[in-house]
């Protein structure tokens, strides 16, 4: 998240239509790789359930299989991004923004099979209960970053400036480094002996089926989020790139405070697949439950915070006074949805661990497609037949917070039902 609030910052420091173009360019790339990513997520709690039961031994099949999707539809998607371009014109926005959306993208796209490949080894650490690599790896990959951000984007030693072309061929280097780390780390400690590294297996079909019959819904659901935002975007574009960047800002905050519950949602996963391995359900509950207390916590803090400093927030992004303005304003629905979005984040985490993939993607579906989406739209573009006035950017905001609640409360609900009935933790165990 930290190279995306770079690449936010770097490229608004050029201008507002640079800032716009990544912006057009990530609500492609991000949805993308994170449903990649969450269907190689059927790793961590399939992992974590076997560490439970003391089989840690057989995690590496399981990997090499994940790193088998990873190449297949890491390099699947790498061709549809390097072509995307004629969806921009079909949406309609701003023509000015498209060339740098387009170029941001060729380059980024690069670096997606690198990074999915790093994080199947990453979810292996992760289902092992050893967190702390990817972090490690995380920060040094954001130092190596900002660097090479500034090179790509301004130019010199060689290299013409590029704006904001140059946020995706840094992000495409940082991947490959990431990915050459986890595989040093994975190699040389006690991971190794989950023998991923022993042999080379072709696909395997009855283990590739396990992992995607787990591992799509949870890239579906993560998906469908991100889309919806993405989606949203899109819209916005319509208004115009300034519309654009100020949404981009108060998109940015609200990622960087959606890390805490998000990491809290995986060692949920994590806990909870653990206990289950080993038969323990009431522990598995109490993780959860723990979990989500500490995500409310975490969203009463970060939303005071974003609250009382949103004008400064704001104008670190942009030296732009009427595009600060806008995200400033919308700051303030940052900080009012924090409690909605950490709760659910955190408790789709959760579920994850008791392997209940396929429920909480139709909660997202209902929640963000069928009711976020279209009252966005609806508010933010305004519905002649109700008569209701376009609110702009602001209305499609309100949506957003919308869709947010509603997945909240099917969420919690959710929870309690699994966590409560053995026989139902004892047949999803079985995915």
């Amino acid at each position: 998240m930290g190279m995306s609030v770079a690449d936010t910052m770097m490229a608004g420091r050029v201008s507002a239509m640079d800032l716009a173009g990544v912006a057009l360019g990530g609500n492609l790339y991000w949805p993308t790789m994170l449903f990649l990513s969450g269907v190689i997520m059927s790793v961590t709690p399939s992992v974590s359930q076997l560490d439970g039961a003391g089989q840690a031994h057989n995690s590496g099949q399981v990997v090499r299989q994940a790193l088998w999707i990873a190449v297949v539809g890491g390099g699947t998607a790498m061709l549809l991004l390097q072509n995307a371009a004629p969806l921009y014109q079909a949406i309609g926005v701003d023509p000015l923004a498209i060339p740098i959306a387009t170029n941001y993208l060729r380059a980024a796209s690069f670096g997606l099979v690198p990074v999915l490949c790093y994080i199947s080894l990453r979810y292996l650490c992760e289902g092992l209960s050893w967190t702390r690599p990817a972090m490690l790896i995380a920060f040094s990959a954001l130092l190596l970053k900002l660097p090479l951000n500034y090179w790509f984007i301004y130019g010199g030693l060689g290299i013409n400036a590029m704006g904001g072309e140059g946020c995706g061929w840094a992000t495409a280097i940082v991947t490959c480094y990431q990915l050459l780390a986890m595989t040093v780390v994975v190699r040389l400690s006690r991971i190794a002996h989950s023998g991923v590294f022993s042999r080379f297996d072709w696909p395997h079909w009855p283990t590739l089926k396990r992992l995607l019959k787990m591992g799509l819904p949870i890239g579906t659901a993560m998906f469908l989020e991100m889309a919806m935002f993405s989606v949203i975007t899109l819209l916005i574009g319509r208004l115009g790139y300034e519309a654009v960047a100020a949404h981009q800002i108060a998109a940015n905050v609200g990622g960087i405070t959606f890390m805490v519950p998000l990491a809290l949602g995986i060692a949920a996963t994590i806990r909870v697949g653990v206990n289950v391995g080993a038969g323990d359900y009431a522990g598995a509950a109490r993780s959860g439950r723990v979990a989500l207390a500490a995500s409310v916590g975490v969203a009463l803090l970060t939303g005071t915070v974003v609250l009382l400093a949103n004008d400064q927030i704001a104008a670190l992004y942009t030296n732009e006074s009427n595009v600060s303005s806008v995200a400033a304003g919308l700051l303030l629905l940052v900080a009012m949805y924090q409690l909605f979005d950490n709760v659910q984040a955190t408790g789709i985490g959760a579920l994850r661990g008791y392997k209940d993939t396929s429920t909480p993607m139709f909660i997202a579906l209902f929640s963000y497609w069928v009711v976020g989406l279209p009252i966005a739209a609806m508010l933010g573009l305004g519905n002649a037949a109700l008569n209701i006035p376009p609110m702009g950017v602001t209305g499609f905001w309100w949506g957003l917070a919308l869709g947010l609640l509603v997945a909240a409360v099917i969420i919690i609900w959710r929870f309690a039902r699994v966590s409560r009935s053995p026989q139902q933790i004892k047949k999803l165990a079985l995915r």
